[in-house]
């Protein structure tokens, strides 16, 4: 049995006297901070975890055709927007919230939303602006006018390229890479589909990826690779906007490969706990039933939407939401309504942390203390009587918005706890926790307890990983006090973000 719960009906005697024995560095001068343990993520990986949200757009002639895999023996006239503007897909895209548009310049049909050189399936040998136009070159600029990251999808597959399924065909798709990473400015993600299926004459290909990693590496060597295997992030096993009720970052790619040689849809959405590499999981989803625009077909509800948020964003996941842009080259009107609804809605849940309203918060430990620490938040000489150490690892970091300070313990401390109390009962159903993952990912086993106003002690939660960010889905409950018990942990936890909502729009 862990030796740190609070005993809420007596006293806090037991925990603190508990925490004092175990404890045993020294708190005269400040401790250095933990080590990084295992994998822990680029500076590159960490930004793009921070973007949370961003916007898939699924547009070719498959928008035209109603297919979803096109044949690759369309027509190049076929597409054809009336009315493209890319500017207002980056003007909605900014507006909900998402930080980059990821864009599909190639699908398995092989047809090119710019002049690829490589291919005569492209933009510039269609009659959509005189074969003058170019989508990414288009969108990459839209993007930039809104501080938006730039992302590519390219598929490897080709149903169009006679060289698809011959030694020859690598060499293609990597000058295919070329033109489309070269020539747009930065882009913050490369998207590898790992399909690989027929092409015109029959054959399957086999594709050379380490090649392919090489080549956008040499020429955007900041962008993450997404694939099933990364190596910046991985397909989250599913197409559903769910990631694992356990999730790590870590995975595991030894003897496994993009597509059919990929690890199992299961492990792809829980990771390995011990995994060899960091590659966070992707969460890509539509907005609509199909990945392509379709008149017949109408977006998910806002419910649905907040629930996918949840899944993706509030288990370790990053949420790629797919808008596909109608025939005219536009978000239809019925998608960007319902994406500032999404939005509202996230506002109207996060805009007010309740936490705001404690008037203490106690650690069981804090690195570098023989004591447990208590401080009381709204008591400012305290603050400046604080040890080195209670202001470098205290419990207060956890209450912060920055995003580099945090609650921590020795190293030899793999359970711990941290309680807030309230001057006034708070009513909440969502809980946001956060470890800070440029240490690594550490927290195994954890579960929180709440004081009711009546003094009854009810568990809410019980889970197993955090990362980067969890959102737990709770039952409205009310509390005078709030307990998060660290139950294990493969390292000493490293906490910077605890906060309470309230949602009253997905009120499960």
């Amino acid at each position: 049995m862990k030796n740190y719960r609070f005993n809420h009906t007596c006293s806090l005697l037991l925990c603190l006297m508990a925490a004092m024995l175990l404890n045993t560095s020294c708190g005269s001068k400040i401790a250095t901070p933990p080590e990084p343990y295992g994998p822990v993520p680029t500076e590159a990986q960490l930004k793009w975890q921070q973007m949370e949200m961003n916007m898939f757009c699924h547009f070719g002639p498959n928008t035209f055709t109603g297919n979803e895999w096109g044949e690759g023996t369309e027509a190049e006239d076929i597409f054809n927007p009336t009315a493209l503007d890319c500017g207002q897909w980056a003007a909605i895209a900014k507006a909900v919230g998402f930080k980059g548009i990821i864009l599909t310049a190639k699908h398995h049909d092989g047809f090119c939303l710019w002049p690829n050189p490589e291919s005569e399936h492209t933009v510039a040998h269609s009659s959509w602006c005189n074969g003058k136009g170019d989508v990414l070159k288009e969108l990459s600029e839209a993007c930039r006018q809104e501080e938006l990251g730039f992302g590519i999808y390219i598929s490897p597959w080709d149903r169009n390229a006679p060289t698809y399924g011959t030694p020859e065909y690598n060499g293609v798709f990597k000058r295919t890479l070329e033109s489309a990473l070269s020539q747009y400015g930065e882009v913050f993600e490369q998207w590898f589909d790992g399909a690989c299926g027929e092409g015109p004459n029959g054959k399957r290909q086999e594709y050379d990826w380490p090649l392919f990693n090489a080549t956008v590496k040499k020429l955007q060597p900041q962008a993450l690779i997404f694939s099933d295997v990364g190596p910046g992030c991985r397909w989250v096993g599913n197409e559903e906007g769910r990631a694992g009720l356990t999730c790590w970052s870590r995975l595991n790619t030894e003897g496994f490969t993009p597509g059919a040689g990929a690890p199992p849809q299961d492990t792809l959405t829980v990771g390995n706990p011990r995994g060899q590499y960091w590659i966070p999981a992707e969460v890509d989803v539509s907005i609509r039933p199909g990945w392509f625009y379709r008149d017949s077909e109408h977006p998910k509800s806002v419910e649905e939407l907040m629930r996918i948020y949840y899944q993706s964003v509030g288990r370790n996941g990053l949420l790629l939401l797919n808008v596909p842009p109608d025939q005219r080259g536009l978000i239809a009107r019925e998608d960007s309504v319902r994406l500032m609804e999404f939005s509202s809605a996230l506002q109207s849940v996060f805009a007010h942390d309740l936490t705001e309203n404690a008037v203490e918060i106690r650690a069981s430990h804090v690195r570098g203390e023989k004591k447990p620490i208590a401080q009381n938040l709204g008591n400012q000489s305290q603050k400046s009587s604080l040890s080195a150490n209670e202001q470098a690892y205290g419990a207060a970091n956890l209450l912060d918005t920055s995003y580099h300070s945090y609650w921590t313990v020795d190293d030899n401390v793999t359970s711990a706890c941290v309680v807030m109390s309230f001057p006034e009962p708070v009513t909440f159903n969502r809980v946001m926790l956060q470890e800070y993952i440029p240490l690594g990912q550490r927290v195994s086993k954890f579960h929180i307890e709440i004081q009711t106003p009546d003094d009854e002690l009810k568990t809410i939660a019980a889970e197993t990983t955090i990362g980067y960010k969890r959102i737990l889905m709770v039952p409205m409950c009310t509390a005078k006090s709030l307990t998060i018990y660290i139950d294990d942990a493969f390292a000493c936890p490293v906490l910077n973000r605890v906060a309470l909502f309230r949602d009253d729009v997905l009120k499960e």
